[in-house]
């Protein structure tokens, strides 16, 4: 299952946990098992079919571009992050 760190201000749906497990093939797949494990989220990471304005995913080190679609491996480290914009 993938590692998923938790913001801050999401911790207190995962009981205060930083990082929580999770099954997923996809970030979607992810999410609705993280929100199966721990009801809030979803509505917290998705506006509708997509990440929040501003929230950027980062799997295993790498700023997704596929967002939703990205691939997630058993043993990837998935990141919910404010996301930088500017130049």
């Amino acid at each position: 299952m993938a590692t998923v760190w938790i913001p801050a201000a999401l911790r207190p749906l995962t009981g205060g946990r930083a990082t929580v497990s999770a099954p997923g093939g996809s970030i979607r797949d992810l999410i609705d098992n993280l929100e199966a494990a721990h009801p809030g989220l979803r509505a917290r990471l998705l506006d509708g079919e997509r990440l929040q304005p501003g929230l950027a995913v980062v799997v295993d080190g790498e700023t997704s571009r596929l967002k939703l679609r990205q691939p997630v491996k058993d043993d990837s480290e998935v990141h919910f992050v404010a996301a930088r914009s500017g130049g």
